[in-house]
């Protein structure tokens, strides 16, 4: 039996490729023939992420709209290279539906599709769209959201609206948060405070708690740290943990993430669309720090979504580093002083997490009924 032809498209971030990848192998549990395939992008982050899945994947040399005269040029070019070569793949291919995941390169593969009569979806997780997907949702005959409040930021479009959550890779099926703890070598009988900036690492965050490092050493005796800082933010933040009492960890990246969130009494971090899943499915209480550099603000529309279920509070990534740096240390020790309130961030995590995000999605994607 032929199996169906999946493309997905979209990239750029972790927060398009971690998604996308959760349903892909969910799609491959439910129909073992089917065929998946990524267009993505030429950033780094892409090509790791699904080097380690083991999904075939093409890179595209799409690029990000600019109205500025040189980038016009670029992004026409490129946007019609990449509409060529995906066209070819998509043209051999029978029963072949196209997913977009957001970001620039999952335009030209859509409205490719588009063109040939190919049905195409759209997975959309953050609370609000943006530019690439409300585009998108032209070409599309459904469209898959995370929250509610999503639906009406794709009102003019023709596409069915599903609210299924956010696809999460396999690992938050079967957390195993003693596997983390034993990866990293951390000390069983203390809690754990994990900062992270999610896939790239977030200099304010980073440099927010690395000043609070003193104030940390007070809970030296009941707590650690693990500090993801992104690849290049590494041997800054290291260097700055240098006379820190408290027992720490500093890593540039970790791949484990379910089980390390799994293994977190708090974490502080930003809130992508997929982190805010995370922290919920993994029922980690959140100190959310949103990205505050988008127009939209999505990231502080996200963590509204957990603060809503009191399973977060929020702290704004100010930009006077010594404010937000108080800010974040009045949350900071109550949260690690009271366990109790924690306990209840924690329960109200099952009110945002979606485990079935995944294979919701899959499922509709295998039977094609669009």
């Amino acid at each position: 039996m032929v199996g169906r032809n999946i493309f997905f498209a979209g990239g750029g971030t972790g927060g398009h490729i971690y998604p996308a990848v959760a349903a892909a192998e969910k799609i491959l549990e439910l129909e073992p023939s089917a065929r998946v395939h990524f267009f993505c992008s030429s950033r780094e982050v892409d090509a790791h992420i699904l080097g380690q899945s083991g999904l075939e994947y093409t890179v595209l040399p799409a690029s990000g709209f600019s109205i500025r005269p040189g980038r016009l040029i670029d992004f026409c070019t490129s946007f019609i290279r990449s509409c060529r070569i995906a066209g070819g793949l998509i043209a051999e291919s029978k029963l072949a539906v196209v997913v977009g995941v957001g970001g620039y390169v999952a335009a030209p593969v859509c409205r490719t599709a588009y063109k040939n009569n190919v049905p195409v979806a759209l997975m959309n997780v953050d609370i609000v769209p943006g530019r690439a997907n409300k585009v998108i949702a032209r070409w599309a005959d459904e469209i898959f959201v995370q929250f509610e409040e999503t639906k009406r930021h794709f009102a003019g479009s023709k596409a069915k609206i599903s609210v299924v959550g956010c696809p999460l890779r396999s690992g938050f099926e079967n957390l195993q948060p003693d596997k983390a703890i034993e990866e990293l070598r951390l000390d069983e009988g203390k809690k754990l405070l994990l900062v992270t900036g999610a896939s790239s690492g977030a200099a304010n965050i980073n440099d927010a708690v690395c000043s609070l490092l003193g104030r940390l050493d007070g809970f030296a005796g009941q707590w650690q740290i693990v500090h993801l800082t992104g690849q290049a933010h590494f041997e800054t933040v290291k260097s700055r943990y240098g006379a820190a009492r408290i027992s720490h960890k500093v890593a540039g990246y970790f791949d484990d993430m379910p089980n390390l969130l799994a293994a977190a009494d708090l974490v502080v971090g930003r809130s992508g669309a997929v982190s805010v899943a995370e922290y919920a499915a993994a029922s980690a209480p959140s100190i959310c720090m949103p990205y505050p550099y988008h127009k939209d603000r999505h990231q502080y529309l996200n963590a509204g979504k957990l603060v809503e279920a009191g399973a977060a509070v929020i702290v704004d990534d100010l930009p006077d580093e010594k404010e937000r740096a108080e800010w974040l240390w009045e949350e900071l020790e109550e949260l690690m002083k009271n366990e109790k309130k924690r306990e209840r961030m924690a329960e109200g995590c099952l009110n945002v997490a979606r485990p079935d995000a995944a294979f919701v999605i899959a499922e509709q994607l295998v039977k094609g009924d669009f």
